[in-house]
């Protein structure tokens, strides 16, 4: 038993180390298609106690609140399609926390989503969802 516990320990640390990764890479693939877009990144990996985000940054004097999602390939769906409502409302609130650290409440403000397919290939499939959801109405400031 002890040797089926440490062997799924390591084997959940690698899973672990190899999710960073992948994340890390999706994170700098995407920072680098904004760029290509005229995105002027302002800060990544936001966090507060209400959620995180993964980007922020301007565009056109647009803040945009950026959701980054990567996968190996499309056997169960796409990136896009594994940002549900609650991951949403967990970026709503940072962002709006965001926009009252700052004073940004009469700036224009979206959500964007840059989606990455077959992320582990030499040549991953990326997409910019520009506007890919709007904040809650649960919400407001």
């Amino acid at each position: 038993m002890l040797f089926k516990l440490v062997l799924g320990q390591a084997l959940i640390k690698e899973m672990t180390f190899a999710r960073i990764k992948s994340g890390n890479r999706g994170e700098g693939l995407a920072v680098s298609c904004l760029r290509k877009e005229g995105y002027k990144i302002i800060e990544r990996n936001y966090r507060t106690k209400l959620g995180e985000i993964d980007i922020i940054a301007d565009y056109k004097g647009c803040i945009c609140f950026v959701e980054v999602r990567a996968k190996k390939n499309t056997a169960f769906g796409f990136p896009e399609e594994t940002i549900l409502k609650k991951k949403q409302l967990s970026v709503s609130k940072a962002a709006l926390m965001y926009i009252k650290k700052f004073k940004l409440e009469n700036k224009s403000c979206r959500f964007d989503v840059v989606a990455i397919n077959n992320i582990d290939s030499a040549k991953p499939d990326i997409k910019l969802i520009k506007n890919a959801f709007d904040l809650s109405d649960r919400y407001s400031y």
